[in-house]
């Protein structure tokens, strides 16, 4: 068996080298393709990160979130939030530690940022980030409002939503592990340490 294997590994080596060559080949006989730019990347890089980073300019008040949570969410999560189709979004105060417990916004959800995060590139389900940034801050408002979180006058934009204090922010316990505490560089980024021979 041990005198093949120098054939496999010649045999993947050249056959990978082959399948990375293709796409690279078409593009010049065909003359399809182009080096992603920034503005290619720019329609896909909208994460939201948990201090707010990535949030686009635009606000929302809970009185505009109402109206676009009633045509474009309330089939799916209930009039208020409470479920139907798609999960409930609101409630389960003091829940999490029973046998039952019940995952909504207002009682699991430790950042409003990534509420935020999840409307804009996740809903409507049927449609999604079909919803401007000033729909998405302002269903994101009347959520947390619906949970007790923020003001019947609350306005959300970049500036005050990284603020919001969700009630379950202390909730989650810090992973040890060394791969889950890396920061994530945003500009100028280093090779890290354990990238380098």
């Amino acid at each position: 068996m041990s005198r093949f294997k120098p054939f496999s590994v010649a045999a993947i080596v050249a056959f990978s080298a082959t399948l990375l060559a293709q796409p690279v080949a078409q593009a010049q006989i065909y003359g399809i393709g182009h080096a992603a730019g920034e503005r290619d990347l720019a329609a896909w890089n909208i994460d939201v990160a948990a201090d707010g980073a990535g949030l686009p300019k635009g606000s929302g008040s809970v009185e505009r979130g109402r109206d676009v949570y009633a045509r474009q969410c309330a089939a799916c999560h209930g009039t208020k939030g409470e479920g139907g189709l798609a999960d409930q979004l609101v409630g389960g105060k003091g829940s999490l530690a029973t046998a039952k417990p019940v995952k909504t916004i207002g009682s699991f959800w430790p950042y409003a940022t990534t509420v935020f995060d999840f409307i804009n590139r996740a809903m409507p389900y049927n449609a999604p980030q079909s919803l401007s940034a000033d729909e998405v801050y302002s269903v994101t408002a009347y959520l947390l409002h619906l949970n007790g979180i923020v003001a019947d006058n609350a306005v959300l934009d970049a500036q005050s939503l990284p603020k919001v204090r969700m009630p379950n922010r202390d909730g989650f316990i810090n992973d040890s592990r060394p791969d889950t505490a890396n920061v994530a560089c945003r500009k100028n980024c280093r090779p890290s340490s354990a990238a380098q021979p």
